[in-house]
Parts: C-alpha cells; sequence; structure tokens
C-alpha cells in the first residue's frame, strides 16, 4: 500500500467514526446544530432581526424565525452583493452559487460561506470516500484520479468589493485543499474553462492519458464526455481506456434514464454508481449502502433540517414539522437552515423516507413540477410563459400540454417532447417551436447553456394532440373535475406515453 492509500485510509477511518456518531444520535445532533447555528449568527442583521439572542428551543426558533422562498431571503442577498457583510451569515460570503429560479429571475444567486464549504459540501465528499471504502475493503480509489467535470466562474464586482458567480461544483473545486486537488484531474485551469466543447476536448485529451479509478458528477455531463472519448478514440468500452475505473459517483438529476447508457458503455458490467444529494443550496445526503438507493440524511453538516408534510404543500401557512415527527413512506418537502445564511428556506425537494433508524430516504420529486434530467431545471412556470409567447406569437390557443424527455440512444442527445392540444392551431407550427425554444433559454439560464449548439439537448418537438385527448386521459384517471389537472413536467414519460397512446386510439377510430 502507498503512502497515499495509507494517509487516505486513515483519514476515511476518522470520518466513520464522527459519521456514526451523528446517525446514532441523531435528534441530539440536530439539537445542537440548531443551537450552534442561532449562537453564531445572532448578532447578525438577520439575527438581531428575529431576536436571535430570545431563541432557546426549536418552538420559540418557529414563532419568531419565518418560512422562507427564495424570494423571501432575497433582500438579504441583494444586501450582500452590494457589499454588505455580517447580513445572513458572520463571516465574510465572496461567493454565489447559482441556481435555475422559480420566478421572473433566470437564476437563484445563493451565497455560500467558507463554513458551508469547509462542514457541509467538503465534509460530503470526505464521507462519500469513506463510506464507499468501508463498503468496498478492496477499493483502490487512492491509487489513480477522480475525474469530475465543473462549470465556470465569473468574477463580478459591487465598486471595490469582488464577488465570485459559479455553479457549485466549481466553487466547490475551486477552493479544494492541495492534497485534494493532487488527487482529481484535470486541472483548474480547464475544469475552469468557459467553452464547453473546448473543455471537453482538452478533458478528453488530458485524462485518457492518465490512470482514472473514478468518476463524479452529473450523469448528462459525464455521458457526453464517455461519449466523445469513444468516438474520438473509435473504442467501445470505457475500460478499453480506464481499466481501472470502479466506481462513479453521481448526483443532481435522475440517473434512472442514463443508467442503461452507462451501462452500454461497460463491458464487463462492474462499474460500480453511488448516489449523492449535493445541491446547490447544501450536501444532503448520499446512499451508504451498496444494495440499497435510499440516501443517508447527513445529520452533522451544518443544517438543520425540517419538513412540511404533502396536505399542506400548498397552504399559505403550512405546518412544519421537525425531523423526530417525520414518518415512514409519507412525501415531505425540506426546510433548510445553513451554515451559509440559508433560514428556514423552501428548497422545493420532496423525499420520502425508507427508514427512521437511521434516516434514510429517496427524492420523490418537487413541489413543482419540473423537467431536470440533463441538468435543465425546467420549471412549470418558465413552461407556461414560453409557450403562452409562442401562442401569442403564431396565432394559436391551447387547450393543454405536458413535456418529457425523450432518450435516442447511447451516441445521440435527448431533447424534450412537448403534447400540446390546441383550441386553434398555430399558423406556423415551425414557427411556433422555435419561438418556445428561443423563450424557454430566456426565462431559464440552465436550459440556454443545455440548448446552445444543442450542447446538450436537441431541439425541442412538439406534437399536436387530437381535441379531448387530456380529457380523456383525465377521465381515465378518474379525475374529472375539483383541482385536477394534468402534469405540466415531468422527468417520468409515463403521463406522455399514456397520452400518446390515447392519440393513437383516437386517431385508430378515425
Amino acid at each position: 500500500m502507498g503512502i497515499i492509500d495509507s494517509i487516505g485510509n486513515l483519514v476515511m477511518k476518522s470520518r466513520i467514526d464522527d459519521l456514526e456518531h451523528a446517525v446514532n444520535n441523531p435528534h441530539e445532533t440536530q439539537k445542537k446544530v440548531l443551537r450552534q447555528l442561532i449562537d453564531t449568527t445572532k448578532d447578525t442583521y438577520y439575527g438581531k432581526k428575529f431576536h436571535f439572542n430570545e431563541i432557546g428551543n426549536y418552538r420559540q426558533f418557529t414563532e419568531q424565525v419565518p418560512l422562507n422562498n427564495y424570494e423571501d431571503l432575497y433582500p438579504y442577498i441583494d444586501l450582500i452583493l452590494k457589499g454588505e457583510q455580517n447580513v445572513l451569515w458572520p463571516t465574510p460570503i465572496k461567493w454565489f452559487a447559482k441556481s435555475s429560479g422559480t420566478t421572473g429571475a433566470t437564476s437563484k444567486i445563493i451565497p455560500v460561506s467558507t463554513e458551508g464549504l469547509e462542514q457541509c459540501h467538503y465534509q460530503g465528499g470526505r464521507d462519500m470516500l469513506a463510506l464507499y471504502i468501508r463498503n468496498y475493503p478492496d477499493a483502490q480509489l487512492f491509487s489513480g484520479k477522480n475525474l469530475s467535470i465543473g462549470g465556470s466562474q465569473e468574477s463580478n464586482y459591487q465598486g471595490e468589493k469582488r464577488f465570485y458567480t459559479a455553479n457549485i461544483s466549481a466553487i466547490v473545486m475551486k477552493n479544494l485543499p492541495f492534497w485534494a486537488q493532487f488527487g482529481r484531474t484535470p486541472g483548474l485551469d480547464v475544469t475552469m474553462m468557459n467553452n464547453w466543447e473546448e473543455k471537453i476536448r482538452k478533458i478528453a485529451e488530458i485524462t485518457t492519458q492518465q490512470r482514472v479509478t473514478s468518476l463524479a458528477g452529473s450523469p448528462m455531463w459525464m455521458l457526453l464526455l464517455l461519449q466523445h472519448i469513444i468516438r474520438e478514440r473509435q473504442i467501445t468500452h470505457i475500460q478499453d481506456v480506464w481499466p481501472d475505473l470502479e466506481v462513479f459517483f453521481h448526483g443532481s438529476v435522475s440517473f434512472a434514464p442514463y443508467r442503461p447508457l452507462f451501462e452500454e458503455l461497460d463491458r464487463d458490467k462492474s462499474l460500480r454508481y453511488l448516489e449523492i444529494f449535493n445541491a446547490t443550496e447544501g450536501f444532503f445526503a448520499l446512499q451508504d449502502q451498496p444494495d440499497d438507493s435510499s440516501l443517508l440524511l447527513m445529520l452533522n453538516y451544518g443544517i438543520f433540517y425540517e419538513f412540511i408534510p404533502e396536505k399542506e404543500f400548498t397552504s399559505d401557512n403550512p405546518k412544519v414539522i421537525p425531523l423526530s415527527e417525520v414518518e415512514l413512506g409519507k412525501n415531505y418537502s425540506m426546510v433548510i437552515s445553513t451554515n451559509s445564511g440559508l433560514w428556514r428556506y423552501k428548497i422545493g425537494d420532496t423525499v420520502k423516507f425508507t427508514s427512521l433508524n437511521p434516516y434514510r430516504f429517496t427524492i420523490s420529486g418537487r413541489t413543482k413540477h419540473c423537467i431536470n434530467v440533463f441538468g435543465e431545471d425546467l420549471f412549470a412556470e418558465h413552461a407556461e410563459k414560453a409557450v403562452s409567447h409562442a401562442c401569442r406569437e403564431t396565432g394559436a390557443i391551447l387547450r393543454d400540454f405536458t413535456a418529457a424527455p425523450y432518450f435516442y440512444d447511447r451516441s445521440k442527445k435527448g431533447y424534450h417532447e412537448w403534447l400540446i392540444e390546441f383550441v386553434r392551431s398555430p399558423e406556423n407550427k415551425e414557427a411556433f417551436t422555435e419561438i418556445l425554444d428561443k423563450e424557454l433559454g430566456k426565462y431559464n439560464d440552465d436550459y440556454a447553456a443545455k440548448r446552445k449548439n444543442d450542447i446538450a439537448i436537441e431541439r425541442p418537438v412538439v406534437k399536436e394532440m387530437p381535441e379531448g385527448t387530456f380529457y380523456e386521459w383525465l377521465k381515465r384517471k378518474n379525475k374529472l373535475g375539483g383541482q385536477h389537472k394534468v402534469p405540466r413536467l415531468s422527468n417520468s414519460r409515463e403521463f406522455v406515453e399514456e397520452l400518446l397512446s390515447i392519440k393513437n386510439s383516437m386517431q385508430a377510430e378515425i
């Protein structure tokens, strides 16, 4: 065993001990996290406004600190962007992570503190490796490089103050300690490149000459890189270039649609897959058991968790419960308070607990319908605005619509398939699709980035549905009347395939 393997395994053993203590004492751990967050922040602008110095327990916390969405916290974030400090968190904030928004803004700008990086994102990475080594004692992870694809960063000024915006993966990579930089590839000069085509070419050129033992990142971006390497080197399987590759740590989007494509590239089906839940707002959970896809909730990362039951999702004043009151098999919307200054923040992700000892869950969706298979984070609000504009521009009148991703095979990119029922069809269907595509990019930076030069998603396909298709679907589901409606967007093709089947049966009867 080499020196790097020895040091790595020693560090991992220490992480397992800390993790097991938190897992075995969940409520004590979360109580301690909340106390530390309040004590650390009581003298900030936000802490003084909501009298953090008077908060002695969880009940008082819920009574004094309001639930927040992004729009509620943005005025405070804007103060930080303008150079104010000690607003939401006491230590200086110079990094802001970009994430798709659900309102008129194209992106959310989320503050990232030094504590958020060290105690949350980096600790999540260390625990990810520690659990992997515990589960696979024969792992040779540290004998090679970890290949990860990050985003680019931007430098911005507000007066004389400089701050940086980037996606969270770029921020994490930019600030990694030297020992962690040593174990990953490619270097920051390539990782932070803005030009995607050139970045992929460079990454492929560099990493195919190295011993890569692990991959980490979004399935979509990783698949595009692997497809590029296989095409350029005229090989069939990833083991032809990296024979020692053993694991892919994936997150950010659903992996289910991508698994068959990865398995096609895996010659002996030996590649392991482990999921992490590392969002812009924090590192929340990871898969700790090889034979169970549920995610272990990480309780000692400087994040305090609360949950909104499904029946309260649409309430103006929803009931919120602590971790100790969640139940198995029920949907909850996550609420977080973090060591980057997000207070009682509704992130929009929904989870369903599969175990309460320890706390494990699956990601069940979002409180708002969206498509996030290609990393585009397209929300229903974006879709409704774009399709309405396309209707206005082409003289169409809309009755109903839904959309879902469509996948080709391992060598081609996917696209969004739109099923639309019109009262009056557009004067020019080609123009309608073109306008729809452009408008989606205007409302959503992530969609625009994935669509630029067909980098990750091809042009959307619009299929006009016969009159009565959506009505028939609701009827078959026994969902006519009331508040029932067709989901606007979905990561799954379940609804789209059912509607297409109805369309085919209706046309067959003509």
